[in-house]
């Protein structure tokens, strides 16, 4: 047995690596990773009156992030271009048209999974654009009532759906092709032999994003009266106090003061 262990561990040591190739670059992935976390978060914070603050620095990140997808999808390298993933879409509506079509006989099933992926992605990508606009009205009260407040919950929950049903799409993936499907997110590599997709990885770039949400973080921490962990005093929940405050001494009766009494002596 002793006699076997060096061979095993000098035949392990010269063991090439697995192949692999760079597939996706390093500022999408951080985009997907911080994108995925603000959503978290904004998602469960959104109940509490306590966290509204974070809740709302949480949705203005989503914000900010989707206009850096946004201007990188249109200058980036292009497997990161949105323009390749619409033209994905279209492939996708069209499976889908085909699949109904033939009621589901004949159907290429491992093209529809590759196909719905990006329509997935554009769901979420789009969904996060009156989100945050229905929050921001409804943050800065545009409106009376709760209607504003009711749409914003609306999209929210439309969106959820959308994430739930592309985490359920990668975990299927990855039962039928025996292979973690959401690996490349995290180390941005796919196994087999091969040239990279994308040439260039682009760290400082990620870098540089992260830095930019932790410091409009910290800024924002900065801003707020009681930092963005829950207290008693928070923006929103302070104002809103106030506001229901004074309407409710608004709609008080004034009370009846009694008369003078005036003295009989002379």
């Amino acid at each position: 047995m002793t006699s076997t262990s060096p061979s095993l561990a000098a035949a392990t040591a010269a063991r090439p690596p697995a192949a692999s190739r760079r597939a996706v670059d390093a500022p999408t992935r951080m985009f997907h990773w911080l994108f995925a976390l603000s959503f978290a978060g904004a998602w469960l914070t959104g109940d509490a009156e306590r966290w509204r603050a974070l809740h709302v620095v949480l949705g203005y990140t989503m914000a900010g992030l989707l206009a850096f997808r946004i201007v990188y999808g249109l200058v980036g390298p292009r497997q990161a271009r949105l323009s390749l993933t619409f033209r994905r879409l279209g492939g996708s509506l069209r499976w889908l048209r085909g699949a109904v079509a033939s009621r589901l006989s004949g159907v290429d099933w491992r093209r529809g999974q590759n196909l719905l992926t990006p329509l997935a992605i554009v769901g979420m990508l789009a969904l996060v654009v009156p989100v945050t606009l229905s929050g921001y009205a409804t943050f800065h009260e545009w409106a009376d009532g709760e209607w504003l407040e009711e749409i914003h919950e609306f999209f929210a929950n439309a969106l959820l759906w959308v994430v739930l049903a592309h985490l359920a799409l990668l975990a299927v993936l990855s039962l039928l092709r025996r292979q973690n499907q959401a690996l490349p997110m995290l180390t941005g590599r796919l196994p087999g032999r091969g040239p990279d997709l994308v040439q260039q990885n682009r760290v400082g770039l990620a870098l540089l994003v992260l830095a930019a949400v932790l410091a409009y973080g910290s800024w924002e921490w900065q801003q707020a009266p009681h930092g963005l962990l829950p207290s008693k005093a928070l923006r929103g929940g302070d104002h809103r106090k106030r506001r229901q405050g004074d309407d409710d001494r608004a709609r008080a009766p004034t009370p009846v003061q009694p008369a003078p009494v005036r003295s009989i002596l002379v």
